[in-house]
């Protein structure tokens, strides 16, 4: 898959690393670093669906994918400042958060 086929937002996997598209041509990784991903370069879309290049994006939607993917990148950070013996309530949220959000 293409990064033109991706939504904005869209996390995937290039090379071993995974990525968040931010941009037309432009990602930026989970460990932190913006990168340009050329036209030809293959990707591993996950967790997020793909759509077709030539198909109107949806604003609602692509929200949906910002909140959902900046949620996460939260929850990450939360976790690891979050004691091994409370993480069962911090998972708990987690999951009333994305049943909230449907």
């Amino acid at each position: 898959m293409k990064l033109q086929h991706l939504l904005m937002g869209a996390r995937f996997q290039y090379e071993g690393v995974v990525y968040v598209k931010t941009g037309p041509l432009t990602a930026s990784s989970e460990e932190g670093g913006a990168r340009i991903i050329p036209r030809h370069a293959i990707l591993t879309p996950l967790d997020v669906p793909a759509v077709e290049a030539n198909k109107l994006l949806v604003k609602g939607r692509l929200e949906a994918v910002r909140v959902r993917t900046a949620f996460e990148r939260f929850f990450e950070s939360c976790e690891r400042l979050v004691p091994e013996d409370d993480r069962g309530e911090l998972a708990e949220a987690r999951q009333q958060f994305f049943e909230a959000i449907k």
